[in-house]
């Protein structure tokens, strides 16, 4: 294992547990470490990107925020699969919802993930890769949220480069494919994963629909997506 910390993480080696969670947003990663984790310590503050190591029903686990977009993630879950000995991450972010009848604050789970992102090409692939979930991980999940009578979406999202896109029928094509969701890390993710043999899940809070207009503020964002965060957790 390569030396720690990193460049982006300033945890020493054995700091992070083997399962992370990971939202975008640092200040979820926080929430979740002092509402859910016992004896939580933070391990890293580098840029703000916190990141947490407590233990939840007895089993150490961790939380790390990832940032906006795949450069991002892709740095994050990089450095925690290759440097940290991590062995599966679980993203806990938030989707706008484009397929019919998804609604706010609905789950989804990412079986797969689309892209408009050229993230793929430094692989030199001799084709077009489908960046896709672990099925263990997956069927953990969907389990884990019907037994609370949830019942989540599961199929194709989209992880774009662009928030504010100039082609205004780009989300419509998307969704004539059957995708549920548009959101902005999961298929960089899934590609870091894949490729050094590790395992990831991407679980998503619906919090804006763009073709409805309907939306959640940035504190619902934030602090309301309890029941994602429980469904992960049982995942450890």
């Amino acid at each position: 294992m390569p030396d720690t910390p990193t460049p982006h993480n300033e945890a020493k080696a054995g700091e992070i547990a083997k399962t992370v969670l990971m939202p975008g947003d640092p200040l979820r990663a926080k929430y979740i470490a002092e509402h859910y984790l016992q004896d939580p310590v933070c391990f890293n503050r580098v840029r703000n990107m916190l990141g947490y190591t407590g233990t939840y029903g007895g089993k150490k686990v961790s939380v790390m925020g990832g940032g906006m977009g795949m450069p991002s993630v892709g740095i994050y879950t990089y450095e925690l699969y290759h440097f940290y000995g991590v062995e599966q991450i679980i993203r806990i972010g938030s989707a706008g919802g484009i397929a019919d009848g998804i609604h706010v604050r609905d789950l989804i789970a990412a079986l797969g993930a689309c892209t408009d992102s050229n993230y793929a090409a430094q692989y030199r692939l001799p084709g077009t890769f489908a960046p896709t979930a672990d099925y263990g991980l997956l069927s953990r999940a969907v389990r884990a949220a019907e037994e609370n009578g949830i019942h989540p979406a599961v199929g194709n999202i989209l992880s774009s480069d662009v928030f504010y896109g100039d082609n205004p029928d780009a989300l419509s094509q998307w969704k004539k494919m059957g995708v549920l969701a548009v959101e902005m890390e999961a298929a960089a993710f899934y590609m870091n994963a894949a490729r050094c043999g590790k395992k990831a899940l991407c679980l998503l809070t619906v919090s804006d629909c763009p073709f409805t207009g309907e939306s959640l503020s940035a504190e619902e964002r934030e602090t309301g997506f309890t029941r994602m965060m429980e469904i992960a957790l049982k995942l450890v």
